[in-house]
Parts: C-alpha cells; structure tokens; sequence
C-alpha cells in the first residue's frame, strides 16, 4: 500500500492524487497529545493537585498539537491532493471466509484541504480558549479545575477524531465522544439544577441525531462494502455501488445523505433539534466558547462538506437536488427562526447562543445551496469571531459577579480597566452583524446569500436570509449598544458573595462614579480581567481581520486562501449553476445533471467568483449591466444597506436618548406589537410544543408500559412462582417430624382408599 496512488475522483481536487501511507505518522501527535493532557489533568484530579498545573499543561499540549498541524500542513500545501494515513488495523470484521462480507475500520486519518483547514481553526482556538479558561476557572482550582481541563482535553480529542478520521467509523468515534464531553461540560456545575437539565437535554437531543448517522454508517457499509473515504469516494464518483450496480437511481442515493443529514441536524442544533444550544449557556463561559464557536457545532457542517460527492451524486429527474434543497430549507428557517428569538432575549450569552443557530443555518443553506466553499468560508470566520463574542460576554459575567442581562449593566466602555473588552466586544459585533468591506463576516455570508439568487429555487431562500441578516445587525448591536454604551450602571449578578471588608472598600470607592450616576449596587466592585483574557481578546479579534484576505481573493486565488483549502478537498463542488450569474438560472437538465460527481471536466471546475472575475474582464458587457446580473456583486451593496438599517436601528432604539439600563425606546413599541414580542421571548413555545407533544405522551406511554410489565408480565411470573410455593405451604405439616402425626396421616389416608374402593364397588 506504501506509495500507492489513486486518482483524484475519490475525493481530492482535480488533477490531485490520494496518497496512502502505512505506519505511524508525526500527524498522530495532533490528537494524542490532548488525550495525554485529559489523562494527566485525571492525574491531578486524583492526586489533589490546587494549583493552575492543569491548565498549563492543557495550554502546552493543545499548542503542541497547532504546532504540529501548521508545520504538516505546510509540508502538504505544495502537493495537495489527500493523505490517507493508516496508523493500525483497528475494527477488523468477517465472515464467510474469503467471499463474504467484511468489514475493515483503520484508526488512521485522511487530510485533504478540507482537514487541514479545520484542524489549523479547532487546535488554533482551542489553544486560546484554554488559555483564558486559566483564568476564568481560577476560582474553581482544585478538583473541579482538574476536572474542567480533563475534559476540555478529551473534548478536543474527540474533534480531532472527527475531523481527522480517514472512515466513518472513526468519526463516529469523535461524533459520539464530543457529545459526550458536552454533556460532561455543560453540567460543570452538576450541584445547579438547570445545568444538569441542560446536559442532559443536549445529550438526548443529539442522540436523535446520532441515530440518524448510525444507520446512514450502517447503509453506507451495507451499500458500498467499506466506510474508508478514499474508497466511497472512489465508487461514487464512478457511479457505483459496492456491488457493482449503478449508484445513480437507486433508492440509496438519496437514503445515505437523508440519515446523514439528520446527524447533521442534531449536532449542527439545526430545526426541529436545535433546542439544545441555548440551554448550553449553563456550562462555563469557555465551555460556550469552545462549543459554539469551532467544534461540536460544526460537526455536522463538516459531514456534509466530507461527503457532499454522496450528497450530490443524486440528481432528480428536473436537475434538483433533492436532500441538499431540504437541507438549504431547513438551514434557512434555521436562521430566520432563531434570529427572531435572538431579538427578545435580555440574557446575552443567551443572545449570542440564539446567534450560532441562526449562524449554523446559513452554513447550511450554504450547502444546500451547492456553495460548499461559502459554507465553510463561514464556519472559518465565524469561528474567530463567535469565540471572541462569547469570551467577551464571559469577561463580563466573570467580572459582574455572573450579571448577563442587559437591563441591568450600561456603559462598561466608560468603566476603568474595561476597554480592551469593550473594543474586542465591538470588532465581534461587527463581524457578526457583517459590517461592509472592514470585517471577514461580510464576505464569508454574502458568499452564502449572492449564491441563493443563482441556484435555481433559491430566491426565497436569498430573501430570507437577507431579512435574517438585517435582524442579526440589530439584535447583535442591540447588546452592544446596551451593555457598553449609554450611562454607567451595573447590578451584580447571583455570584456575589463579597466579604463585608470587600463591601465597604467597594462603598466607598464607587458609591458614585465621576459623573454623579449612581451604581445599581453600592457595595459590589466589579473586577477588570486580568492578562490571559484580555490577551485571548485581543488575539481574536486580531484574527478576525486576519480572516478577511483569507477568504477573499486579496491573495490571488479565488475565495483566498479558505477557498483554495475547500478546493483541495473532497468538499470541492463545481455548482452547475454559478457561472450563470443572472437572477433567472438556467433551466436546462443537462447542465444540472453531473451524476456520478462534478471533478470529470476541467471546464467545470471554475469556482463561483472566478466566473464573476471573468465577467469583469469582458468587454461585451456593460459595467452597470454586469453588476446588476451578478449577484456575487449587487449582494455586496444589497447585505451592506440591510445591515447598516440594522444598526442604525439599534442604535436609534437602544441608545440615543437613554437615561438608564433597563429601558429604551424600543419599550415604547412593544404594546404596538400585540403578543409577538412575548411570543419571541417565551422562543416561541417550541420547548412547550415539545413537552406537550413528545415529552409527556412519551412519559404516560412509559407508565402504561410499567403497569403492564408489573401487573401481566410479572404477573404472570409471580403466578407460575406462587402455584408450587402454595402446593409446598399445603404440603409443609405433613412433613413435621412427629410420629403420631405420620400414623394418623396413614390411617386417615387407608381410611380414604378404602371409602373409594367402597363407593366404587356399590
């Protein structure tokens, strides 16, 4: 197998080559070294280890694993192509001797541009993010602290597995382990009731999903007699199955990505499983981080990116695509749905929560949408900025004793020791709500929106996601606006336990600020983060401009470098559709019809805004013509005017004129709206529906069933059991060891015998 190659149509770009290697690999190291941390920081946990030992070697070993995966992937950069690394033989299974099935799992890795772009973000972020949590979770140093960073650890370990498994059985693996480090995490605090309900609502929730990929696994092995992705991807792209029948028609093509979408959905907290996510606000603010911004939640972007030449291979009979279209759907609602809750909530993490799923569903539109180079673009900037959102609210919980809601703090900006968050706070903000040309945000999300008004169907969609982003503008500055703008006011939140020396330094100190308004608590002082977080801020919020030539074409190729790394994947898709750039797509079947995959014809492998680069070039056309054609162009001014609405009416509503935290001008509107603001507040009653529909049928079907196993089938055991013990009871005086009592037994049963025979002879 050493040195074997394999064409580029099981899954690298075109022209590349899957390069397979035998034996152990320094890009091993990326996942081992956290699982050696998660098992030394056990080792503290167990020894009664008090001091920051855990996270320092948490910080050192995810470092490491970054190292590593940057110097790998820049010794593969100048190939491309994929790497198929097989460290042992782990899962192997047959039967029937040599011609029956058989089933071959390596634990092994497969990196392509794709991988190698998630790992560098997940390792990068990760690193960081351990680093503030240093300093975050101080207050918790001992077990709990070891145990936090023990689990953080495998968390990771489990993503690298995910992400970097070469078989679907290693990302199972990864899939199940990073569900249950966020059960372990969400419920930190296991002594508070809400935590604990959270971590189990997000495990049940995510095992809907789960099963989901389970049978997709199952049928995929079932239908192509591997789960290496080399070998999937070989087949698929040859039209086939493992059995050599054609993959086109049959029922399989479209099952295999259906199951697997539904894992995607649970772990990407996609409509209807979305409900988990924002409850997970109840772990620590790191644990939110971590969560919302890189890893678990991008689990399911990633599986179908993997697997989208499965996910496209079919092709309905009017050039659709029918599971990506519902996948586009339900990531469309996704966002518009949860924007809407995102508006009416006062809990800023909670806001920011309601964010990621809006965010997720626009990854997933992008997918649907056949712009797999958008969707990941996204996930890449919205892992930078969602990370530095949530740690800057998480700096504000640390320092106000837990406060997170917005009618209750004002004017932080203005605070000592404050600015470097309060900046941080405004870069994230503006990343999310896509402020034009300055931030990363901007582009990776018009890339999404522009190619909704090229796919056909996809104009609706566009719509929704364009009304989407102008909310996401005003709920995301909205916080801003309220939290860090306007007067100075602050109320501690449940967390404060200040000494009675501490209250009355605090009393003293800040009864009133230097303008004469008065604090909502006179004897809390709240603290400024120290150097980890605020260094973790600044970095961030570095790298979310860094992002922006990243991916954009500021570096040469198209989409930057992000999309260079998704074009080197398997995730690369060729979409029939983008190099028609005006408003009405073409409607011919056999520019849509690209079965088995999209990589046979260098024509088509022209990215989506290489076409728009071409346009330009051409002398034919006017420039006005050709702006007002190419959505990939008039999306640019159309995103930029919806979004700056967005902010401007936050700002009008939630700024200008305010005299205290906890109203705005926006109270003013709310008896105008009738029940929707409530309705929005209260999420729309989903968890309600759940509970009425699902949680509590469910729950009298299983009393139901619990009076059936006591009372039959128990029943029915406890009579088969009852009958010799009763025969037993009737037989036990006969058997008392008394003589006389044996005689008189004998006669009286002579006695008996005899009267028989008696009656029977007359």
């Amino acid at each position: 197998m050493m040195g074997m190659l394999v064409a580029a149509d099981a899954g690298g770009a075109a022209g590349a080559a899957v390069r397979l290697h035998e034996g152990f690999d320094v890009v091993a190291l990326i996942p081992v070294l956290p699982l050696l941390a998660s098992v030394a920081c056990l080792g503290a946990w167990v020894m009664g280890i008090r001091s920051k030992t855990p996270a320092w070697v948490t910080v050192g070993t995810l470092a490491g694993s970054f190292v590593i995966a940057l110097m790998s992937f820049l010794s593969w950069r100048g190939s491309g192509g994929a790497d198929v690394f097989s460290v042992y033989d782990w899962i192997p299974v047959a039967s029937g001797g040599d011609e029956g099935p058989s089933l071959l799992a390596r634990f092994g890795f497969y990196m392509d541009g794709l991988s190698w772009l998630w790992m560098l973000f997940v390792t990068g972020l990760a690193t960081l993010i351990a680093l503030y949590a240093s300093e975050y979770m101080e207050h918790d140093k001992g077990r709990g602290y070891c145990r936090f960073f023990a689990a953080f650890c495998l968390f990771v370990f489990s993503m690298s597995c995910l992400v970097m498994g070469n078989n679907l059985v290693l990302l199972y693996l990864g899939w199940e382990g990073v569900g249950l480090c966020s059960y372990l995490l969400i419920g930190y605090f296991y002594k508070k009731p809400s935590a604990v309900a959270a971590a189990k609502k997000a495990f049940i929730v995510n095992r809907i999903g789960d099963l989901g990929l389970a049978l997709g696994l199952f049928l995929t092995f079932t239908t192509f007699g591997t789960i290496q992705y080399d070998e999937i991807f070989s087949l698929v792209n040859a039209g086939e199955m493992g059995n050599g029948l054609a993959l086109a028609h049959s029922w399989q093509a479209w099952a295999i990505p259906a199951l697997l979408m539904i894992g995607a959905f649970g772990k990407s907290a996609q409509f209807p499983l979305y409900v988990w996510l924002p409850d997970a606000m109840e772990g620590p603010t790191p644990v939110s981080a971590l969560i919302h911004a890189a890893t678990m939640v991008t689990a399911g972007v990633y599986l179908i990116a993997r697997m989208f030449p499965l996910f496209s291979a079919y092709v309905a009979e009017d050039g659709s695509f029918p599971v990506l279209t519902v996948v586009a759907w339900v990531g469309a609602i996704t966002a518009l749905l949860a924007a809407t809750i995102g508006m009416a909530q006062f809990d800023i993490k909670r806001i920011m929560a309601y964010s990621t799923v809006s965010q997720l569903g626009y990854m997933f539109a992008g997918l649907g949408l056949l712009s797999t180079t958008g969707a990941v673009l996204h996930v890449f900037t919205h892992a930078f900025f969602k990370a530095l959102l949530f740690l800057a609210c998480g700096a504000v919980m640390h320092g106000f004793a837990g406060q997170l809601d917005l009618r209750k703090l004002s004017g932080l900006r203005k605070m000592p020791g404050w600015g470097i968050v309060s900046f941080t706070m405004l870069i994230g903000c503006l990343n999310l709500a896509g402020f034009p040309i300055i931030t990363s945000g901007f582009f990776s999300k018009d890339t999404i929106m522009a190619e909704a008004f090229v796919t056909p169907g996809g104009k609706a969609i566009g719509i929704i996601l364009l009304l989407t982003a102008g909310m996401t503008a005003y709920y995301t500055f909205r916080v801003y606006f309220r939290v860090f703008e306007g007067p100075e006011h602050f109320e501690p939140g449940d967390e404060h336990h200040g000494s009675a020396e501490e209250e009355h330094a605090a009393h003293e100190a800040h009864a009133h600020d230097d303008h004469g308004h008065a604090h909502g608590h006179e004897h809390f002082h709240p603290h400024a983060p120290k150097w980890a977080i605020n260094t973790v801020l600044l970095v961030l919020a570095v790298l979310s401009f860094v992002a922006i030539p990243l991916v954009t074409g500021f570096t040469g190729e198209h989409h930057g470098w992000a999309g260079g790394m998704v074009h080197d994947s398997s995730a690369r898709f060729d979409s029939p559709f983008a190099k028609h750039h005006a408003m009405a797509a073409p409607q011919t079947n056999t520019s849509a019809r690209i079965i088995p995959v999209q990589h046979e014809e260098p024509a088509h492998a022209t990215p989506a805004n290489e076409d728009a680069h071409a346009a330009d070039s051409g002398g034919h056309e006017a420039a006005g013509s050709s702006v007002l054609e190419d959505p990939h162009k008039w999306m640019y001014l159309a995103s930029s005017v919806v979004g700056l609405i967005g902010i401007a009416a936050a700002w009008w509503l939630h700024l200008v004129g305010r005299t205290e935290a906890a109203t705005s001008r926006a109270d003013a509107l709310l008896p105008f709206m009738g029940p929707i603001p409530k309705w929005a507040q209260d999420k729309w009653y989903v968890d309600e529906f759940y509970d009425f529909a699902i949680r509590r049928p469910l729950r009298a079907l299983a009393h139901v069933f619990h009076l059936i196993d006591k009372l039959l089938v128990d029943g029915l055991v406890n009579a088969a059991g009852f009958l010799p013990r009763a025969i037993a009871h009737g037989l036990k005086p006969s058997q008392g060891g008394v003589l006389h009592g044996y005689a008189v037994g004998m006669a009286s049963g002579i006695a008996f015998l005899l009267l028989v025979i008696l009656v029977m002879v007359l």
